[in-house]
C-alpha cells in the first residue's frame, strides 16, 4: 500500500509545478495555457516542459504565457512571442520547415545510408568461393590421405 501510495505522488509530481498563484480564474484561458505551456522548454531544464518544471525561469515563462492569454493573444500569437524572445529551442517540437527540414530528414536518411550499407557488407561475405581447379582437388586428396 505504501509503494503505491509513493508511485502515485510521484506520477503528480509534475502537477506541482504550476503554483496555485499562477492558475488563472477562467478555465477555459487555464486550459489554454496548460496545453500550451506543455509544448514549450524549459530553457533551463532538459526536455521538460515549462508546465512539468519547477525552475524559476519557467515559472516567469508560465506567468508571461498566461499574460499574453489574458491581454487577448492567440495560441499561435503567444508561442510566436515565446519563440521570438527564446529561440526555435522553447519549442519541445520545433518547426518542420526551412533549414529544420535537414534536422528531422537527417536522422531517417542515415539510418537508410547505415542499412544499405550493412546489407551491402552482408551480402559480400555470403558469396561462395570459386570451384577448386583439378590441380588444387590432387593437392587437397594428397593432404588428407597424408
Amino acid at each position: 500500500m505504501k509503494r503505491l501510495l509513493v508511485i502515485l505522488i510521484l506520477l503528480a509530481a509534475p502537477l506541482w509545478a504550476v503554483q496555485p498563484d499562477e492558475i488563472l480564474d477562467d478555465p477555459v484561458l487555464e486550459d489554454r495555457a496548460r496545453a500550451l505551456s506543455q509544448g514549450l522548454r524549459c530553457p533551463v531544464c532538459r526536455n521538460e516542459s515549462i508546465d512539468e518544471s519547477n525552475a524559476a525561469l519557467a515559472k516567469e515563462l508560465r506567468i508571461v504565457l498566461r499574460e499574453r492569454l489574458v491581454a487577448g493573444d492567440t495560441d499561435q500569437e503567444a508561442v510566436d512571442f515565446m519563440v521570438a524572445r527564446y529561440g526555435e529551442f522553447v519549442l519541445l517540437r520545433p518547426d518542420t520547415s526551412g533549414a529544420n527540414i535537414i534536422l528531422w530528414l537527417a536522422a531517417p536518411a542515415l539510418l537508410l545510408i547505415a542499412l544499405g550499407i550493412g546489407w551491402t557488407a552482408i551480402r559480400n561475405t555470403r558469396t561462395t568461393p570459386d570451384p577448386l581447379t583439378e590441380a588444387e582437388k590432387a593437392e587437397l586428396e594428397k593432404i588428407l590421405r597424408s
